[in-house]
């Protein structure tokens, strides 16, 4: 593995992460939510500062694709991006549902977790609706990502047949729709630049790279915009 740089915008988390063949350098995040545009690139030099290491050692950039965030997920992609240009670097493209996954066996899952168990990141798209897909430990895809509007029937078929865990900031208005003893939901978990390392490394070793000019974020909806309540159209 060489030394890549892991940015994850695609919730209202900010995260970056330094990582090479050793595994994790640093990673530094911010919580704050909607202020990716202001503190991406501050948390990224900070980064480098603090690490004594320049944007030059790098080997590649990784970026979190999505789905997630319109917003984020275009601040996060334009700036790898433009990394990316400036030093003529590879761009590696992270399943961010798939990262989340990959965090969550690896923090939550113990060797003793049930066999046939899957693992269910969810990320809120409003109202009752998610982003989501099934995964089981070996972080590969079950079903299709989807954006999925919950009701108390939804995926009774697969609740029929395995456990899963559901985890993320859309799993949490979930829970109390989803009643199935086979369910259960995990809180306190968020999205992390530190979550990509290993998706990020088995990437780049396998040269699976991204066309920097003309790759685009998973964003799985169109984007639809809003006007103000108090404000109309002339």
């Amino acid at each position: 593995m060489g030394l890549i740089l892991n940015i994850e915008t695609a919730t209202d988390v900010c995260s970056v992460a330094l990582a090479n063949e050793q595994g994790l350098i640093d990673c530094l995040e911010n919580t704050e939510g909607k202020s990716h545009s202001a503190v991406l690139t501050v948390l990224i030099d900070e980064l480098f500062r603090k690490n004594k290491i320049t944007i030059h050692q790098l080997d590649a950039v990784a970026v979190s694709m999505g789905p997630g965030s319109y917003t984020g997920l275009r601040i996060g992609v334009s700036v790898a991006k433009g990394l990316c240009y400036g030093l003529n670097k590879p761009l590696i493209a992270v399943s961010t549902l798939q990262s989340m996954a990959s965090g969550f066996i690896r923090d939550q899952l113990t060797d003793n977790t049930t066999k046939n168990a899957w693992v269910c990141p969810m990320i809120d798209a409003r109202r009752l609706e998610v982003y989501t897909a099934f995964l089981d430990k070996n972080l590969t895809f079950q079903t299709e990502i989807k954006a999925e509007i919950i009701d108390e029937y939804s995926f009774g078929d697969i609740l029929s047949t395995h456990s899963v865990y559901f985890f993320g900031n859309g799993a949490d208005k979930c829970e109390d729709i989803i009643k199935h003893p086979n369910a259960q939901f995990f809180k306190k978990f968020q999205t992390s630049a530190r979550n990509m390392i290993l998706l990020a490394e088995n990437l780049f070793q396998q040269k699976d790279f991204v066309d920097v000019a003309y790759f685009e974020p998973y964003y799985l909806k169109d984007f639809v915009a809003t006007i103000p309540k108090n404000k109309v159209l002339k």
